[in-house]
């Protein structure tokens, strides 16, 4: 356990579209002022592009914090990440590690793993997140083990959580860890919480939905991005009309499948420029991108950056830190 003499800054990065409930959870344990309850953390929120950041309850959050409001954090919060498959563009990244060395704890609440996961600071560790998602990480990201039954994982440095609500047993785990048992079960009994928690106690969760053709579709089509894959030759694969397979991604990811297919030769563009030297006219048609000029202009779409200044970014050597 761990005291904190001077007051504890946490700090959440949130993006459009941000899940209120998942930051409602960070912002009740470490955020909420109460009375007759000692305060020692004090909470802020910041984005990549400071400004409005859109929300799924369908109101925007005014966040006029940038990325510098990690370099002073204690601990970074990622409340959610969706969807899921979203890159890290290479400013998040960085600031990410950044925090992680300076010695920030970082924790993540549901599909936040996803977004640690792609710093590589979770290689080699154990993890957890939502029982739905618990696969597509461990597909994902190989190096990582998934823990689906735990509630949440803490290694100290980072730490991980299941669904939204485990992300509140999380952070009063960590108030217990970092102020005492007597402090976290004082703030949880005015939340009206249990007390605690083991992250380890077992999660009952819903049994497995059998694996149906969609499912196949999408590994499938995971495996081919580099050949001329298109909806209409996706549906024809199921024996449905295009208009069909679209209601049921819709239904199941909450997408189409033409953004699907998109995203997935976008985020294989991403670990190809990650973890290999292809140039990028090659990395264009492993991808099915056809071409380097389709490929700079659909990854600054959806990663705000062109595939050559991303992977300089992530090669660049960090700046020297002047001494203290």
């Amino acid at each position: 356990m761990g005291y904190f003499s001077a007051m504890h800054r946490v700090v959440a990065l949130v993006q459009p579209v941000q899940s209120t409930f998942e930051l409602g959870c960070a912002m009740e344990v470490f955020g909420t002022v109460r009375d007759g309850v000692p305060r020692h953390y004090e909470f802020d929120v910041c984005t990549e592009e400071p400004g409005t950041v859109p929300t799924t309850a369908g109101y925007a959050l005014s966040v006029p914090r940038g990325l510098s409001a990690l370099d002073d954090a204690d601990t970074v919060i990622i409340p959610g990440w969706a969807p899921v498959e979203a890159p890290l563009s290479p400013r998040v990244r960085q600031a990410l590690l950044r925090a992680h060395a300076r010695g920030a704890r970082l924790v993540t609440i549901c599909s936040g793993v996803f977004a640690l996961a792609r710093t590589g600071l979770l290689d080699g560790r154990s993890a957890t997140t939502h029982w739905e998602r618990a696969e597509q990480l461990r597909r994902e990201f190989p190096a990582v083990r998934v823990e689906p039954d735990k509630l949440y994982v803490d290694h100290g440095d980072v730490a991980t959580s299941a669904g939204a609500g485990a992300g509140i047993e999380l952070c009063l785990h960590l108030v217990r860890r970092d102020h005492g048992a007597a402090h976290a079960a004082l703030l949880a009994r005015h939340m009206v919480m249990p007390p605690h928690r083991d992250g380890g106690q077992v999660r009952i969760t819903p049994r497995p939905q059998p694996r149906d053709e969609l499912d196949d579709l999408l590994e499938w089509a995971g495996e081919r991005l580099g050949t001329p894959l298109s909806v209409a030759g996706l549906a024809a694969r199921l024996n449905v009309s295009p208009r069909t397979l679209a209601r049921r991604f819709h239904d199941r990811l909450g997408t189409s499948p033409g953004a699907w297919l998109l995203s997935r030769r976008v985020a294989e563009a991403r670990r190809l420029l990650e973890d290999t030297d292809l140039p990028v006219d090659a990395i264009a048609a492993r991808v099915g991108l056809a071409s380097a000029v389709n490929l700079r202009r659909r990854f600054r779409d959806q990663v705000g950056t062109t595939p050559g200044a991303y992977r300089r970014a992530l090669r660049a050597p960090e700046p020297a830190r002047a001494a203290s």
